[in-house]
Formats: C-alpha cells, structure tokens, sequence
C-alpha cells in the first residue's frame, strides 16, 4: 500500500500526500501552484479556458490529450505529465510556434481564453503533422471564445499546419525520452490510499484491486473520466468519499475486435472508441463526434455514461438498439446482460452492491441493415442532448419490417425502447403509410417531462418526427449534411 501520487508538472517531479479526494487539477495549478495561466471560466468543461495537456504511456508510447483542468480531479494524475501554458515557451522567452502564430493573426481579444485556445492547438500539433480545417474545427470544439474570435484562431492553426518544419522549437521533443523514462517509474504497481479530514481516494493497482476495494466499500464513488462526477463537486458541491480513480487500469482500457463486433472496456475513452467506430459503424461515430468538446471525449469514457445511468447519456440509446451487453464485475465473479435490462429506474441500474461494469460489447449492424442516430440540441455541438432517438432497421425480401429496434433518451427517467411502436411497426411494409399510423402510438411508450431543455410536447413531437426522419434516409431522401463526416 502506497501513500502519495506522483506525477511530472511541466519539468518538476510532484509527490502529494495531502490530497482531497475532489480537489480539482484547476484548484491545485492555480492556488497551490500560482500556475494562473490555466484559467477558471464554466468549471463544468464546457468553455476550454482551462484545457492543459495530459500525458501518460500507452503501450510504451507517450501520447497527450487536452483536457478540461476544471473537472479533472488530481487523483486521477498518477503517472501522468500535466503540461501548462508555462511549459511552452522557451527560457529565453521565444514563444512557442503555436503561440506565435496566435500573435501574427490576432488570435488574442480580451485574452482570458487564449490560453485553452493555445493548448487545444498543441495539442493537435503533437498528434497531427498536417492537420486540415475540419481537424483543427473539431480540435476546438470544446473552446469558446466570447469575443467570437474564431476565425482568426483557425487561420492561425492553418497556417502552422501549412509551415511546420521539424526544426522549430518544442519542449516536448528534447525531453520526451527522460519523460518517458521517468513516467515508466511513477506507474502505480501497488494500491496508493491516501485519507485526510476531506475524506480517502483510493487508486488500485489492479482490475482485481478494484474488486476487492468495492467489496469492502461498496458505497464508493467510482472516477473514470470525471465528466460527470466533475459537476457534482463544481456545480453541486458535493462531498464525496471514498473516491475510487481507475482511469489508469488498462485492463479497463482494452478494444477487442471481432468479426461480429467490438467489446470496449469500460475506461475506453469516446476518443479511443471513434477511432474503431469510425470505420465500423458510422453513424455512432458521428454521434461522438457531438459528445462535448475534444476535451470531454478524451475524459469520457463509454463504460462510465453506462454506469451513471442518466436518462439523457448519449451512449446508452444506439446501443440498445444494436442489441449491446454489459458486463458486470465484483470480487465473487461476472455476469451479463442485455443493456437494456441494466436501467431499471431513473436513478436505478441493475448493479448489485460492490459490482462495476468491466466492459460492453457492442455488435455490428448486419449486413442488409438500416441504423441510424439523432441528437437534437439546442446548439449543434458540445451540447447536452434534449432527445436522442436510435433506430435499427431489417426488412425481409418483400419489403415488410422483419426486425426494427427504437430507442430514446431523454424520453424518460431511463434510456428506453419504444415497444409499442416497434409492435405497430412489426411485420408491416416499410411505407409512409405505416408510418404515419405508428406515430400516435409514442403516446404508449412515453410520458417525458418538461424543463429547460425542451417541453414534454415538443419532445413527443420530435420523436414522431425522427421516426419520420429515419424512414425518408431509408427510402433514399437526404435530409442531414454530416459536417465531421469521414474526419477520424
């Protein structure tokens, strides 16, 4: 048993024994640190002032992620490197090319979200080499600027992308091999628990240790990406204990690829899981695409948006209606289910005391088939989600519904299937005709609220209408452009 996270900060070797349990990486930067440069704006993850860098190993390989500072809680930072705004200009003063070029076309208004602006492109600076204008729009997805500064911000990035040589300066690249180095040393190898008066965080060292800490805390709030749990302690303030962090398992972490679908350990990130869906099932990799900004997918995680429950998770409708399994895990042993059958109530799943989930395995859409899924929002991206309808779809070879799954979130307390529809859709021919009989039988499957996302009335409506929706794309009628459409 261990006592103390340890990390890299920009150069230095960090070693913390007095930790809360919920105390943010954007508290420890800017008060414990005076690190100002990452700045407080939302503290929900949703205006990108605070995005720094995360590194950590993976497969040997150093890779870094942007991250929202704000809802990223230092427990989680085990055997990372956190980079800063600080860390990227040279000590002599010369800015870095990313912040250079932010200068040459007046990327900075009043300036409090340069710096998030700054990261999220250096970060697509370590991951891309020639980066187009759909990959630089999707990297600054999660960075708002109210000045509406945005276009001078991706001409900047265009042309870094247009004029990279190799020779310009990086602190990353001089160092990135006693980095490696010197993270291969801080990987947690034990179990670390670390108690003070806010309460204990627990890090395992294991799949296994998890297993065990949940059967003696059973009460445990479990932290994977934090994307969730983040607002509990910003925006509701809430405290919480003992906080288990298992970002870092990577049996958590593991994509299996079979012929007939995909299983995704539950700490595989919406990032990781694109790059899979992307060339599998495209339209759940559209989805992703509208999941918070860049910063939000590379915390979030598939396995946690199941976990929580909410009626309104983005994730949880297009599965069911692929027909996914969950698998659960405790010390005693695992068993499966139909996702579907995982959400009981709002605010209840079929997680018995000590259990968490390990994986889901999710199916391909068969061959012959029509699936499809529609988030609405009141704004297009990093957005949360009023209704989001999923639909799967086989005919038989007279053109009649041999097969069809419906189902929604944010139609009520639970992601839930559209039975009774599905039943008046059953065994009919696939004709507008059908359709416009099946609508009025919403009514059956749901009762959905209203709040300041959208009224039960409009939400009814619009269900009927994607129904509508989804049978025009079948028969051939457009009705989207897909803006991130083929962007991996």
């Amino acid at each position: 048993m261990n006592d103390a996270i340890r990390f890299i900060l920009n150069g230095e070797d960090i070693t913390l024994r007095d930790v809360r349990p919920t105390e943010t990486l954007l508290d420890f930067l800017r008060l414990r640190r005076r690190l100002t440069g990452t700045k407080e704006g939302c503290a929900e993850g949703d205006c990108g002032a605070c995005t720094v860098l995360i590194g950590r190993l993976v497969d040997g390989k150093l890779a870094y992620e942007s991250v929202n500072a704000c809802i990223r809680f230092v427990g989680s930072l085990n055997g990372t490197h956190v980079v800063t705004v600080e860390h990227l200009a040279a000590k002599d003063g010369t800015l870095h090319p990313v912040q250079q070029a932010m200068v040459d076309f007046h990327g900075s208004q009043c300036g409090f979200c340069t710096p998030g602006f700054v990261m999220s492109l250096y970060g697509l600076w370590l991951s891309s080499e020639k980066p187009g204008r759909p990959q630089i729009e999707k990297a600054l997805q999660g960075n708002l600027c109210r000045c509406t500064g945005y276009e001078p911000i991706v001409k900047a990035a265009e042309a870094i992308a247009r004029a990279r040589p190799s020779t310009l300066f990086d602190p990353l690249e001089k160092t990135r091999s006693d980095i490696v180095a010197r993270l291969w040393a801080l990987q947690p190898r034990e179990t670390i628990a670390i108690t003070s008066d806010a309460g204990k965080l627990v890090i395992p060292g294991s799949v296994e240790g998890l297993a065990r800490i949940l059967a003696e805390e059973p009460t445990a709030t479990i932290v994977a990406g934090s994307t969730d749990v983040g607002l509990w302690v910003t925006k509701q303030m809430r405290s919480l204990t003992p906080v288990v962090f298992i970002n870092h398992l990577s049996e958590l972490q593991a994509i299996k690829v079979t012929e007939g679908g995909v299983t995704f350990g539950a700490g595989v990130t919406y990032t990781k899981a694109f790059e899979v869906l992307a060339k599998k099932v495209p339209a759940l990799a559209g989805l992703i695409n509208r999941i918070g900004g860049e910063q939000v997918r590379n915390m979030g995680t598939i396995g946690g948006n199941i976990a929580n429950g909410s009626p309104i998770g983005d994730s949880p409708p297009p599965l069911i209606a692929l027909g996914a399994t969950v698998k659960l895990r405790s010390a005693s042993g695992t068993r499966m289910l139909r996702l579907e059958d995982y959400f009981i109530a709002y605010g209840r799943q079929d997680r018995k005391a000590g259990e968490f989930v390990e994986s889901v395995f999710v199916p391909y859409p068969a061959e012959g088939t029509h699936f499809a899924v529609y988030k609405i929002t009141k704004r297009r991206d990093e957005d949360i989600t009023a209704v989001l309808g999923a639909f799967y779809l086989t005919l038989d070879d007279n053109g009649d519904v041999h097969d069809i799954r419906i189902a929604f979130g944010g139609m009520a307390g639970i992601p839930k299937r559209a039975r009774t529809v599905e039943s008046d859709l059953l065994g009919k021919p696939w004709t507008e005709a059908t359709i416009d009989a099946a609508r009025d039988t919403f009514d059956a499957d749901f009762q959905p609220l209203s709040d300041w996302r959208a009224t039960a009335e409009y939400r009814q409506l619009t269900a009927r209408n994607l129904l509508t929706r989804f049978y025009l794309e079948t028969v051939g009628t457009p009705v989207e452009l897909k803006r991130f459409e083929g962007v991996a």
